[in-house]
């Protein structure tokens, strides 16, 4: 596993612990922004926003260019990659748990489903009608009650 030392894995999750930071860094993902460009969804100054570019640059995040009176950000992605790899200890500490998980379910499923399966079929239910109202009084034939 490829280390950062403490000091710049602290950097880097403290840049990666602010939501304007983020949202700056999926910005860039897409490509080179300007300063003005990664303040704009923000309404924030320039000033505010530089503060946010120093602390990712700090964290070796951001790489800043200066083209004229222009200022041109990228991202740098190795930091990032980095501390995904530290992260992917404790990944796999909780796949471990949820494949645990996952196996005590299937057993519970499988136990209920043996037990279902070995009971009989619930009885139908009784009509809810009383049986005197499901009778119908005869109609009289067009022969009864006639005249001939």
């Amino acid at each position: 596993m490829v280390e950062l030392e403490a000091p710049q894995m602290d950097q880097v999750f403290h840049a990666l612990s602010d939501a304007t930071r983020r949202n700056m860094l999926n910005s860039l993902a897409g490509g080179e922004r300007t300063v003005s460009q990664l303040a704009e969804p923000f309404a924030m100054s320039l000033a505010a926003a530089s503060k946010h570019i120093k602390a990712l640059e700090h964290a070796g995040l951001i790489r800043r260019e200066v083209r004229g009176r222009t200022h041109v950000c990228h991202l740098e992605a190795r930091p990032l990659a980095t501390a995904y790899e530290w992260l992917g200890a404790y990944a796999r500490f909780w796949n471990s748990r949820l494949d645990v998980l996952e196996q005590l379910l299937r057993e519970e499923a499988k136990r209920k489903t043996s037990t279902t399966q070995t009971m009989p079929p619930p009885a139908k239910p009784e009509s809810s009608k009383p049986e005197s109202s499901q009778q119908t009084s005869p109609r009289p034939t067009s022969s009864e009650g006639e005249d001939q």
